[in-house]
């Protein structure tokens, strides 16, 4: 059966149990779970593996799901969706509890990855290699404070998904990925492939001040709150200095103000990204941040406490892997248009694991409403739910059909670093300026 007959069944199967996939996708979208959290989401990806006769399931990164829905000689490929929701409390689908949503499309994602399966499975038997599926959980860096309780206790090593999964070895027997992202607010229907994304570094600020009553005698405290304060205007004065080709965001939040309003603030916590298009310029930026926080506690006579992490490098997409995915969207979906090289919107631990292996996370549209707002819902349910699944099924095709000869080119061109090599990385990434050779 040549490769097109293969992607036509994988089609039919994926179209034959489009409503099963598609009310998993809105069973999903119902019920948001944050990052590190996904126990019900995990659950219900676990009966659906189960269902579909995946083998060697494994729980890596507390609520990740990894299975395999084949095995066999040659390229390993892995299939990806993501669990987790982001915080969006106005949104219609919110968690009350929580104010969790699936405000950024990752329902759409796991219903993709289990309509990838049923129309892979459907011609596994042409296939040579191995299709692992992984539904990996805290892509949304969220949450910090609780997320770094955690890693002090041992809990885990990194604050998002897909690193905790590298650190743990899940992808040590993987060759390449891919997964498909949502796109909102397209002008036309389209896919979007072989675009970069920024990465970021992860940072917790805290400033330190005395006490005191802020009625009766505040001459005699410190106001932790004028020193972030000052700290986010002195970033702000930082701006006009970052490049525009460095892309350089950093965007804080106060997740602690002071314990009362009658008393001087001592104890004011702050949590921020520094993204940026490169690590040298994330670097950068980085130093800037510090030194604005430095200088406003020094300037009211507070203290700054900064902790820097990981948070995610660059994304890099294998272009390779990007033109097959593209070559396969006129036969998948006629109806879309096929855009190259356009910016990804915001950063994606996906990054991370293009340091190790060739990756792609195209993006399809289908979807209206600013990204992680209280609008952001799916316009279009075949679109978001079953043309992702439709287009990485048709892909793996490309990559194991006739012997995997293409799936065994890729593997075999692109470099291959070592999980030891991505921490070395991140290690000098964080390191003070006066620290580096």
């Amino acid at each position: 059966m040549s490769a097109d007959a293969l992607k036509h069944a994988a089609f039919a199967a994926i179209d034959g149990s489009a409503r099963e996939l598609t009310d998993f996708g809105r069973d999903i979208l119902a019920h948001p779970e944050l990052g590190y959290k996904e126990t019900r989401t995990a659950e219900k990806v676990l009966e659906a593996f189960g269902a579909l006769g995946v083998r060697d399931v494994t729980r890596p990164a507390r609520t990740g799901v990894k299975g395999w829905l084949f095995r066999g000689e040659g390229p390993r490929v892995a299939v990806l969706g993501e669990l987790d929701a982001v915080i969006s409390p106005g949104h219609p689908y919110a968690d009350r509890e929580t104010g969790a949503a699936h405000a950024c499309g990752h329902n759409a994602q796991l219903a993709a990855l289990l309509s990838c399966a049923v129309g892979l499975r459907a011609v596994s038997d042409a296939l040579s290699g191995s299709v692992c599926l992984l539904a990996a959980p805290a892509e949304e860096y969220v949450e910090i404070g609780w997320r770094s309780a955690l890693r002090n206790k041992g809990s885990i090593r990194y604050l998002g998904g897909k690193q905790q999964l590298i650190a743990e070895g899940a992808f040590d027997d993987v060759d390449m990925a891919m997964m498909v992202h949502s796109e909102t607010d397209a002008p036309y229907p389209r896919a979007v492939v072989n675009g970069a994304a920024g990465g970021f570094i992860g940072k917790e600020l805290q400033f330190l001040g005395k006490e005191a009553h802020a009625g009766g005698a505040p001459w005699e405290g410190v106001n932790a709150l004028n020193a972030a304060a000052l700290a986010s205007s002195a970033i702000h004065a930082n701006r006009e200095t970052f490049r525009d080709e460095d892309r350089v965001r950093v965007h804080p939040i106060i997740t602690k103000g002071g314990n009362l309003v009658n008393t001087v603030p001592a104890d004011v916590r702050m949590e921020s990204y520094v993204r940026a298009a490169s690590v040298e310029a994330m670097r950068a930026a980085n130093e800037k941040v510090n030194r604005a926080a430095r200088g406003a506690a020094y300037a009211v006579g507070a203290q700054a406490e900064i902790t820097d992490m990981p948070g995610y490098l660059p994304l890099s997409q294998n272009a390779e892997l990007s033109e097959l995915f593209a070559a396969n969207v006129p036969l998948a979906a006629p109806e879309l248009a096929v855009e190259r090289g356009l910016p990804f919107c915001g950063s994606t631990d996906m990054g991370d694991l293009s340091f190790l292996l060739p990756v792609i996370q195209p993006t399809v549209s289908g979807f209206t409403g600013a990204a992680h707002s209280r609008e952001f819902t799916i316009q279009d349910e075949a679109l978001a739910y079953l043309v992702p699944a439709k287009l990485m099924a048709a892909t793996v095709i490309d990559l194991l059909a006739g012997g995997a000869a293409r799936g065994r080119t890729i593997a075999g061109s692109a470099p291959r670093r070592t999980k030891e090599e991505y921490n070395a990385l991140w290690r000098n990434i964080l390191e003070q300026p006066d620290k580096r050779e």
